[in-house]
């Protein structure tokens, strides 16, 4: 799966957009008055329509919570989480005028659906496969290893490619240091994660409420691979087993927001959980290799989505607050987020998608363009944006290894993807920005490792400090080779749009 979806399509900074942080600063409510009782009562007896999520966003004095939740039971619905440190309240309810009937409500600054699906329905997916790595390029890369290395490290171009492998003999990452992977599970019991895997910070946010039950993290089935992927990546450790992580002395934690199901979708009261309960249980970083479903760009001027907008917005500012950096994938479509326009065909992706254009300065992909969030774009082996990477002068803040089929390395199996971890033991390559941002992530960890006071705000300067900037390309970038020109970089050799303030590098990171 790998962004599965999760950036999806191949495998998902402060952005300052001025326009985004005014906008979540100052969200208002719907109407001043809230709807009589009568009204509701009537509403509430007429819910005959599907089953959905929503979340309602309110002031967060007690006394507006409470009437809020007293409205939200008398127009038909039902709270399954309620997080009033950020004035957030998941709700499912079957009323079909819910929505609409909270953003009347006193206190209420938005609310909205949060699929478009009912609740037990599936949705659909968009994404490469993994490719399991065989007995033959095994033995391959074991020949190859040298003294020193980890069995399958000569495959593992993106190490050397960022100075992983040198920083390691360095420092490793300190075990004070934990990575929360939000994601699809992680399997620890994989012999190269379970010496770093914290199960006391982790847990299934799935429901949109916290379950800590021991094994909640752990994906699945072995299909929800993708979140094993990114722990390897990470924090694979050197233990003559497999692969190496880029940090491999730092721990990291799995908090599973995929639905179990199929279609492994991301909805944001699961998202919204996952960065509460990382803020809450001292995780110093998270990953966040996916874009919250249904919508792959949210527009303010929709009320559903902009609920979900502001609802991801304030748990993912609240884990700031409480000194957690978050780390996003910039995405796999190949977009310019800075463009005018862009023209989104695959949302909704939990019923039936359609085709509009949407402009990305009103319109956002989250959790990446949430203002604080370090948005992370993918370079190949070659240290060229990889083809289907999105991009953004002033949204992308830095880039990462993630692999790309037409760069091709000068290793023993000649593949271009990212070689880690999968469930039951296994290794196999993805490819994707969401194999990117675990690499940033990593060299983050490092950072925090050394620095261990620094703030979320602290550590982006220092990742875009020892970041190496290629500039934008001399030639018209051709990504796949066709002959077309695919993407335009805008900027110079200190930032641009393609890399940010540069690829990475854990060597630096560490001296």
């Amino acid at each position: 799966m790998a962004h599965l979806r999760s950036r999806r399509r191949l495998a998902l900074a402060v952005p300052v957009v001025l326009s985004l942080t005014a906008t979540l600063g100052f969200l208002p409510s719907a109407a001043s008055a809230a709807t009589s009782a009568a009204s509701a009562d009537t509403a509430a007896r007429a819910a005959d329509g599907p089953g959905l999520a929503y979340v309602v966003n309110t002031r967060t004095d007690h006394r507006t919570i409470e009437s809020v939740r007293q409205e939200i039971i008398r127009n038909g619905g039902s709270v399954v989480a309620s997080y009033d440190r950020i004035g957030v309240i998941v709700v499912h309810s079957a009323n079909p005028d819910f929505g609409a009937r909270m953003r009347a409500v006193r206190g209420v600054r938005s609310a909205g659906a949060t699929r478009t699906a009912p609740l037990t329905a599936a949705g659909t997916t968009d994404e490469g496969a993994v490719r399991v790595l065989s007995k033959a390029e095994a033995a391959r890369a074991a020949r190859a290893a040298t003294a020193g290395q980890e069995p399958l490290e000569a495959d593992q171009w993106d190490l050397r490619a960022i100075g992983a492998d040198r920083a390691a003999a360095i420092d490793p990452g300190s075990r004070s240091v934990t990575v929360g992977v939000i994601d699809t599970g992680v399997d620890d019991t994989h012999p190269d994660i379970a010496p770093n895997f914290s199960a006391s910070q982790s847990a299934s946010c799935v429901s949109g409420k916290a379950d800590t039950t021991y094994g909640a993290w752990r994906p699945a089935d072995a299909d929800h691979y993708h979140g094993t992927h990114v722990a390897g990546e990470i924090a694979a450790a050197r233990n003559g087993i497999g692969v190496a992580g880029v940090a491999p002395g730092v721990k990291v934690a799995s908090i599973t927001v995929a639905q179990p199901d199929s279609t492994s979708l991301f909805y944001p009261e699961s998202v919204v959980c996952a960065f509460v309960f990382a803020a809450d249980h001292g995780i110093e970083i998270t990953n966040n290799s996916y874009y919250v479903d249904p919508w792959l760009y949210n527009c303010m001027d929709d009320p559903d989505q902009r609920a979900i907008v502001d609802a991801v917005n304030r748990a993912q500012l609240y884990a700031q607050r409480k000194g957690t950096l978050n780390v996003a994938s910039a995405g796999n479509s190949n977009d310019d987020l800075d463009a005018d326009a862009i023209t989104d065909t695959s949302s909704p992706d939990d019923s039936t998608a359609g085709t509009r254009t949407v402009d990305p300065h009103e319109c956002f992909d989250v959790p990446t363009q949430l203002p604080g969030v370090v948005t992370v774009s993918a370079v190949g082996a070659k240290g060229a944006k990889a083809y289907y990477s999105s991009y953004g002068r002033g949204v992308v803040d830095v880039a990462g290894p993630g692999g790309d089929r037409f760069q091709i390395p000068d290793t023993p199996s000649k593949n271009g993807r990212i070689l880690s971890t999968l469930p039951n033991g296994q290794y196999g390559w993805l490819q994707g920005t969401s194999m990117a941002s675990p690499h940033v992530a990593a060299v983050a960890a490092l950072l925090k490792s050394a620095h261990p006071h620094a703030t979320p705000e602290r550590l982006q300067e220092l990742l875009k400090a020892q970041a190496d900037n290629p500039g934008c390309p001399a030639e018209p970038y051709d990504g796949d080779g066709d002959g077309v020109v695919d993407a335009t970089c805008a900027g110079g050799k200190r930032v641009n749009g393609f890399y940010g303030f540069g690829v990475v590098n854990a060597l630096r990171a560490v001296e």
